[in-house]
């Protein structure tokens, strides 16, 4: 696609802080939703955006400030989290090192062997309808927030699933018709004027809790200024007193390493959809081995102030393919946003106000970007040799029928099983097509 800005253009000063901004609103409603699901006093909302912002800056660093990702929560490990607590902070942390230690491992690997067979074992035929998968298993969460039943399905509403189109609208609106400055902000467009709508409904709904959309409750009693509540300190001042003997360890290990490897697919997958969309092969400049690196040890310091570990961002990629701002300053300056928002409690009140049902509004575009984009990478695969087919239907009918393996305490999601049952059939009966 045509970038207005590429990774290394910089946008005036004024532009890329709004443009910045509108990646922190991409990005930051998953980011502070993992240690709500997780449900522990371990666990800190603040704390882990910040986590998000500083493993992100690492992540630029160690890739050179050539890859536009975001890092934040990964929803993978939410599990693995509601075990961890159970061993206290120290053993959330350790958790975090484990899966981190997974990605280094590999990463080392293939430093020492190139990427090469990473393209061969995920051409496009394979890689297109995973990057695709991707996307549409995500339709399921933008739905529940679109109809207000996330957190209860029993609150189903037609006023949260009209506002929600709203603020779809609008962001289609600012990206198609738009003039160019709103072409580069429509999520912030989509979401402000919503949240407008929605504020003057709440306001004018007197007793009618049913036109309550947005949540007001949640700036009672907000300071202006707080300090997260960091893992770090938590450690320091807990010590070691939940982790009894290095069998405690080694629950925690297996809780999260082998999480570690499905993550791994999607971070490639991510990878190479937006290679696509930046017009540049990321796998091998900055490199496959740097960027797990990033993603790996950016988890290990995200859960070292937040406790959650951090993942690319499917979220972000979407916002850069929708505005063509691939500008890593961009994603740099929404890392520091993360870091300094994360102490301004004002801030973290304004963002659990916003009602789900905006968020699945404007997620319908983030989630669909993400999905065409995978479609877009099988254009060039000849879907009328059976053999691509096969290997198509093996990706997209486990991974949205939501196909899991389940082996003793590990789960490997729907989309890692349909990626390891297209590479198996590409493999297998298809290695003519290997460039395909």
């Amino acid at each position: 696609m045509k970038l207005v800005y590429g990774i290394n253009d910089t946008p005036p000063l004024k532009k890329n802080l709004i443009y910045a901004l509108q990646q922190l609103l991409a990005i930051m409603a998953a980011t502070l939703l993992v240690p709500i699901l997780v449900g522990s006093e371990y666990m800190s909302q603040s704390a882990a955006l910040f986590g998000a912002g500083a493993g992100t800056i690492f992540y630029l660093l160690v890739t050179r400030r050539k890859s536009p990702v975001f890092l934040g929560s990964s929803f993978a490990f939410i599990n693995p989290l509601i075990g961890a607590v159970s061993f206290g902070y120290l053993g959330v942390f350790l958790g975090a090192v484990a899966a981190g230690l997974v990605y280094v491992v590999i990463a080392l690997i293939i430093k020492a062997t190139g990427s090469e067979w990473v393209n061969k074992l995920l051409p496009p035929v394979v890689i297109g309808p995973t990057v695709a998968l991707i996307g549409l298993s995500l339709c399921g969460s933008a739905a529940s927030n679109l109809m207000n039943t996330a957190a209860n399905p029993t609150n189903y509403s037609l006023v949260h699933i009209a506002l929600g189109i709203f603020a779809f609208l609008m962001t289609v609106w600012a990206s198609v018709k738009g003039n160019r400055g709103m072409r580069m902000i429509p999520f912030i467009i989509g979401i402000a004027s919503a949240y407008v709508v929605g504020l003057l409904i709440t306001l004018v709904a007197g007793g009618n809790d049913a036109l309550k959309v947005i949540n007001l409750s949640a700036y009672d009693d907000i300071p202006l200024f707080q300090v997260p509540g960091f893992t770090f300190m938590g450690m320091f001042r807990e010590g070691s007193e939940k982790i009894d003997s290095f069998a405690d360890v080694m629950n925690i290990i297996m809780l999260f390493a082998p999480v570690a490897f499905v993550t791994l697919a999607e971070h490639i997958a991510d990878h190479k959809n937006l290679s696509t969309i930046v017009n540049q092969d990321l796998i091998t400049d900055p490199g496959l081995d740097k960027t797990l690196i990033g993603d790996g040890v950016g988890s290990v310091i995200g859960s070292f102030f937040g406790g959650c570990p951090n993942t690319t961002y499917g979220e972000s990629v979407g916002c850069v393919a929708i505005t063509g701002n691939a500008s890593v300053s961009t994603i740099f300056i929404a890392a520091v946003y993360c870091m300094l928002l994360s102490f301004f409690g004002p801030f973290v009140a304004f963002v659990n106000s916003i009602p789900s049902c905006i968020i699945g509004g404007v997620c319908i575009a983030l989630y669909g970007f993400i999905a065409v984009s995978g479609l877009k990478m099988l254009q060039p695969v000849d879907l009328g040799d059976n053999r691509n087919l096969f290997v198509v239907a093996a990706i997209l009918v486990p991974g949205i029928g939501g196909v899991t393996l389940n082996l003793g305490g590990i789960t490997i999601t729907s989309i890692a099983t349909g990626l390891i049952l297209g590479i198996i059939v590409n493999l297998l009966f298809n290695r003519r097509n290997a460039k395909a």
